[in-house]
């Protein structure tokens, strides 16, 4: 049984008075905890998984295609039923994941759902026992049921890497037992305090300070978050080394060749696609993120750099506070211009109750959208604090809910798009707004900024990311050799950071620790690889609109309502784009180094 996954970014954020930021209504989904609806339904889901299991175990290769038609649409019904249910408690826990009777509920109904859909582990392995030609057939004999075959296309992917029904019975328990790691991990990181220039702050707080015009507060930041995490690093540590463990012990048992194969398989992506990128990327290091960050030590009037410049605003670069309703005004414009479509699937967002933006005591950092279920609406979480780049946060954000509601008509099995896939809309949505904020600049000062800003949020969304993709793939590694100790994992760190950011950099004390705080790591090895993927994709696509703007429109359209249901090399191929080809990405990294050279070229 999958719930579909929460769509992260990384916010970053600054303060001020920012007006009248909405909150979640959660009441599409349940009014309460104690709503009698949710008793219902968790009734409902209980029975209907057993009858589901006492209809079909056993008996999947018998039915004709009318026959699993029928069973397809009751384990959607079923899927539906459980979204709905851990999309609840689940968001009511990302509000305050310190409140106890949020963190209690959460796991009385993860718990709950896992035992109740423990029966219905028999439904992908007897789909993947099929024989291929009878498989075909089912297929091929109606139209209705052909529908959903790239969902079953993705089920059989597994079929290499399935156990026993009893071993998957026993490992879909089991679950549970991984989700309290992650829950540890959130808990810890949402606890945290720091201390800096004598205010108390989270996490997000504190992480914003490395934006401060101010370089003696982003150095005392920077040493602050070092401080914290080495306090807690045998937490995070041992967190790690449990969650590496565990996947090396689960791939070894499916005979998965590498510990990336089971991302692979869920993105629906070929490993050499993914190699492609991660090589086209490493090789552009130096045109792109050292280039560049040699610029910023000049425009900084810096010696060396250190890491707290890393995301430093330019000197130029007036601080000031974006208010909500200005920022509100300028992505709903971005997505107007492009197509009124556009901003009408986005306006509900703000008038619906389905952002939550405030920065308060207990919530999820960062920020993300969740699709929720298909017959509801997707959930916005910012951390939003006035800062530029918050703006751009909720541009990527809402690309992510306009692209998952366009989504929704496909249904629970095929609105869910592999992750490559999922951070089109939301990259796009982020170019529409840098594109018309840098038409609208009053002056070369302003467009500066606003390249600086752009490459900045580029290189962190590709360089950074394959860095953290390389980090991952030593730090899974060096896991088989064993027990790994804090000094293990700093090193691994440390050997991805400096090749990445380059010569401008020098790392103070502590930076080795930095690791501690992604969620990714933790909640979804090898995600992060995603982030690269999708800037490299629209950055692509961006480039195919302005050459050939007539009609992309309703072709962009179309691919997001496709959702899951076609293969990346499908919805490409409208665009005259092809992921297989290792120059697709030089086109994407292209992109980057052309802002780079203007970027230059201002300089003389």
């Amino acid at each position: 049984m999958n719930v579909r996954p929460v769509l992260d970014a990384n916010a970053s954020a600054g303060g001020g008075n920012l007006g009248n930021l909405p909150e979640w209504d959660l009441t599409d989904l349940y009014a309460a905890p104690d709503a009698p609806e949710l008793k219902r339904d968790l009734d409902w889901l209980e029975a209907s998984c057993k009858s589901f299991a006492s209809d079909y175990e056993g008996k999947i290769a018998g039915l004709d295609a009318r026959g699993f038609l029928e069973m397809v649409e009751r384990h959607e019904k079923i899927e539906n039923i459980a979204g709905r249910i851990m999309s609840f408690a689940g968001l009511r826990y990302y509000q305050n994941t310190t409140d106890p009777d949020r963190a209690k509920f959460l796991s009385d109904a993860q718990e709950k759902i896992t035992v109740y859909t423990t029966p219905l582990v028999f439904f992908s392995l007897e789909i993947n026992r099929l024989e291929d030609a009878a498989y075909a057939d089912l297929f091929n004999a109606d139209a209705d049921l052909a529908r959903y075959k790239p969902a079953f296309d993705r089920i059989r992917a597994m079929k290499p890497y399935q156990l026993s029904d009893e071993m998957e019975k026993f490992l879909h328990d089991m679950g549970v037992v991984g989700d309290a790691w992650e829950r540890l991990f959130d808990e810890t990181i949402s606890g945290l305090e720091f201390e800096v220039d004598g205010e108390v702050m989270g996490i997000e707080g504190t992480l914003n300070c490395l934006t401060e015009q101010d370089r003696a507060k982003r150095e005392a930041a920077a040493r602050e978050l070092a401080r914290v995490f080495a306090g807690n690093i045998r937490t995070f540590a041992r967190v790690h080394n449990t969650q590496t463990k565990e996947k090396e012990v689960m791939d070894r048992w499916r005979g998965m060749p590498t510990p990336q194969t089971g991302r692979h398989l869920a993105n629906d992506v070929e490993p050499e696609v993914v190699e492609a990128l991660r090589d086209a990327v490493v090789a552009a290091y130096p045109k792109l993120s050292h280039r560049y960050y040699e610029l910023k030590r000049k425009w900084l009037g810096l010696e060396r750099m250190q890491v707290w410049d890393r995301n430093a605003p330019l000197p130029m670069e007036t601080t000031r506070t974006v208010d909500w309703d200005e920022a509100r005004e300028t992505v709903m414009n971005a997505y107007s211009e492009f197509d009124p479509k556009m901003a009408e699937i986005a306006e509900p967002f703000f008038t619906k109750g389905w952002i939550d933006a405030a920065v308060t005591p207990g919530k999820a950092p960062g920020a993300f959208a969740h699709p929720t279920v298909t017959n509801v609406h997707p959930y916005v979480l910012l951390n939003y604090l006035g800062k530029p780049r918050d703006v751009m946060t909720l541009a990527h954000e809402l690309g992510h809910g306009v692209h998952q509601v366009l989504a929704a008509g496909q249904g629970e099995m095929l609105s869910s798009t592999p992750l490559t896939l999922a951070e089109t809309a939301s990259v796009f949505g982020e170019m529409l707004t840098f594109r018309r904020m840098l038409r609208n600049a009053k002056d070369d000062a302003e467009r500066k900024v606003l390249l600086a800003g752009k490459v900045e949020d580029m290189i962190n969304t590709v360089v950074r990311q394959i860095a953290f993709y390389d980090f991952e793939c030593k730090l899974h590694e060096a896991r088989r050799g064993g027990e790994l100790t804090p000094d293990d994992i700093n090193a691994l760190w440390m050997s991805v950071q400096a090749e990445s950011l380059g010569p401008a950099f020098d790392f103070m004390d502590g930076y080795e620790t930095f690791w501690a705080y992604i969620p990714h790591f933790v909640h979804s090895p090898f995600y992060v690889y995603a982030y690269a993927f999708g800037d490299g994709l629209v950055n692509a696509l961006y480039a195919n609109y302005e050459e050939a703007p007539d009609g992309f429109q309703e072709k962009y359209f179309d691919m997001l309502k496709a959702g899951g249901s076609k293969h990346h090399t499908d919805l490409l191929a409208p665009f005259g784009l092809d992921a297989t080809d290792p120059a697709f990405w030089d086109k994407g990294l292209s992109m980057i180094s052309g802002l780079i050279d203007e970027l230059e070229a201002m300089e003389d």
